[in-house]
């Protein structure tokens, strides 16, 4: 599976080379990628909201390059600047809630099958998505590295956020749909809890005992 994966990401950066490319000769800045990027996320929140899967997930999944372009730009360019990447995570949260955001808005103004778990459970999804970069982040901040710790990273998120919404909408009596919502929110609460026993693990081992206070 992680072989897949990993075929998966190589293909598609191969695929958006020509934008990567084309947006460094013309100076593209990667804070203009960062906010259309968001913007295109905030759009699809909203087309979550009201129902429109399909179109939603495939609008999220021919955007998403923007989540990586911005990045490759800075990086191949030489604009790689502290307020990008402060401005670059800050905005990562809010295309974060907003999809989150739209499929708890979906569950708790439409009569649907399962409706109050899937409001609650929802909810725990985009808590628990905020929770990983904010552990992600403190962490860091203390100095404690934090590269692949968890399940699931932000690219993956956002693939299954895409790809189910696309091909599936609510088919199947929004089985399908509520799987991946559920399943994202065991995956964000498990990562929570394994980057807060990293932080714990290493923090301990730097004091030279407990890190319990």
């Amino acid at each position: 599976m992680l072989k897949l994966w990993r075929w998966i990401k190589v293909g598609y950066l191969q695929l958006i080379e020509p934008i990567i490319v084309w947006c460094v000769e013309h100076r593209v800045s990667p804070n203009v990628i960062t906010t259309v990027g968001t913007v295109s996320a905030c759009l699809v929140g909203v087309l979550y909201a009201i129902g429109w899967f399909s179109l939603g997930g495939w609008t999220l999944g021919l955007l998403a390059f923007f989540d990586v372009v911005d990045g490759a730009v800075a990086r191949r360019s030489g604009r790689e600047t502290v307020f990008g990447s402060f401005y670059d995570a800050t905005l990562d949260r809010i295309a974060d809630a907003f999809l989150f955001g739209g499929f708890l808005v979906f569950y708790a103004v439409h009569e649907v099958p399962r409706q109050a778990a899937m409001v609650l459970i929802a909810l725990v999804a985009l808590v628990a998505t905020q929770l990983t970069s904010y552990t992600r982040s403190r962490a860091e901040l203390i100095g404690v590295e934090m590269q692949g710790v968890g399940w699931l990273e932000r690219p993956e998120r956002i693939t299954l956020l895409a790809a189910p919404a696309a091909f599936f909408g609510r088919a199947f009596d929004g089985w399908v749909l509520d799987a991946v919502v559920a399943l994202l929110a065991v995956t964000a609460v498990v990562t929570v809890v394994q980057r807060i026993r990293h932080v714990f693990r290493s923090t301990a081992v730097a004091a030279g005992g407990s890190a319990w206070s």
